[in-house]
């Protein structure tokens, strides 16, 4: 049987989570849109999805505005904020998901040079750099800051709130994109101090096509998308119902299921790392408070795609880096951006733990992992 190790990529949707979706796929298939009582019933259906997805970090149902996807929330905060804005720099962390830079790389290219970018440096373990925060603050005038709060390749977490005190005090509207974090750790809008957050559905075993932009009520956004006004004329178009509901659910599941899955799942990397250690392994980012579940490591001289393509023949599902980013190969930014050697950055491999997944698997894999690196090392291919 296939073991799944990459639930930093996506999660499988909890049968709770589907159960509450079925219906609207057919029985209840009506447009949020129309006045019918077809209609009426979708329309509510959004509403309590909206409120679940608020309830779970503390916030009002309006603040929350639904989207497709986790790249189109990031993409609305920055470019949407940039047409109410006047032109500054935009900040934005040396490792932020690429949905986050190419977003703020395309608003600098494109607007003949009234935006600036200005990315922050972190340490040899992930984290952002406070004190270049300081000075990119003092450098220019900032007018967007974007810091995610965890990591999707190392999962080392972000003193977010330390940086929004620092764009807030210059004036500067700060987001942060929380994809990773939220269902690993608890996550509060109103004590991160930022003024809009990003969620996703299919990172907390919800469906893929239903994600939030999370904002201060006080914030204004030019549109992405336009037609029909829907999200109060912020995201038009119909909204994917059966995708809504689910998020909602998923949003109530990770709440009260948080500790119980954090308490099984510290356990399980406690032992994978220690057994990694036995061989020798480089875990990135280790020294630093991570996210629960993930674990980036590299067994020096064994290239990471190799041996993820090795582990999937061997019946784990792991990583070799941002699933995201596959169609781009090559080194890890993150890595680039902590100063991890080249050579050693291209053993990467990550494992992302899950609710379903156990200590015996963990136990299983590392039994493989030693088995696949000796046939490796015996066919003298760790040279890379």
């Amino acid at each position: 049987m296939h073991v799944y190790f990459d639930h930093n990529a996506t999660t499988a949707v909890d049968d709770l989570v589907l159960d509450a979706m079925l219906p609207y796929f057919q029985k209840e298939s009506g447009n949020p849109s129309s006045r019918h009582a077809s209609g009426m019933t979708a329309r509510q259906a959004v509403n309590q999805a909206r409120e679940q997805v608020a309830d779970a970090i503390g916030v009002q149902p309006a603040q929350v505005v639904f989207t497709s996807g986790g790249s189109e929330a990031n993409n609305l905060f920055i470019h949407g904020a940039a047409g109410y804005l006047k032109p500054a720099s935009v900040v934005v962390s040396a490792v932020e998901h690429p949905c986050v830079m190419r977003a703020a790389q395309e608003l600098a290219r494109n607007a003949n040079g009234r935006w600036n970018l200005r990315r922050l440096a972190v340490d040899n373990l992930g984290r952002v750099n406070l004190a270049d925060a300081d000075d990119a603050m003092r450098e220019q005038q900032p007018g967007l800051v974007s810091v995610m709060l965890a990591n999707n390749e190392t999962g080392v977490i972000q003193d977010v709130s330390a940086v929004a005190e620092k764009a807030r005090g210059r004036g500067a509207w700060m987001h942060t994109d929380a994809v990773q974090a939220f269902g690993k750790i608890p996550v509060d809008f109103t004590s991160l101090k930022v003024h809009a957050m990003t969620l996703s559905a299919h990172k907390i075993y919800g469906p893929k096509g239903a994600a939030a932009l999370i904002m201060d009520k006080r914030l204004l956004l030019k549109p992405l998308i336009y037609g029909g006004g829907h999200e109060n004329g912020l995201r038009s178009g119909t909204e994917n119902v059966p995708a809504i509901v689910g998020f909602g659910v998923a949003c109530g599941l990770a709440k009260t299921r948080l500790a119980e899955r954090t308490a099984r799942i510290v356990a399980m990397r406690s032992r994978l790392e220690q057994g990694l250690v036995e061989m020798g392994a480089v875990i990135f980012g280790s020294g630093a408070t991570r996210l629960p579940n993930t674990c980036y490591f590299a067994l020096p001289g064994i290239e990471g795609d190799t041996l993820v393509v090795r582990l999937d023949k061997a019946g784990f599902a792991v990583a070799s880096g941002a699933a995201c980013s596959s169609v781009n190969p090559g080194q890890s930014h993150v890595l680039e951006a902590m100063g991890v050697e080249p050579m050693l950055a291209r053993c990467a491999v990550r494992v992302s733990l899950g609710s379903n997944n156990s200590l015996a698997q963990v136990e299983t894999f590392l039994k493989a992992l030693s088995s696949v690196a000796d046939e490796l090392k015996r066919m003298n291919l760790v040279t890379i």
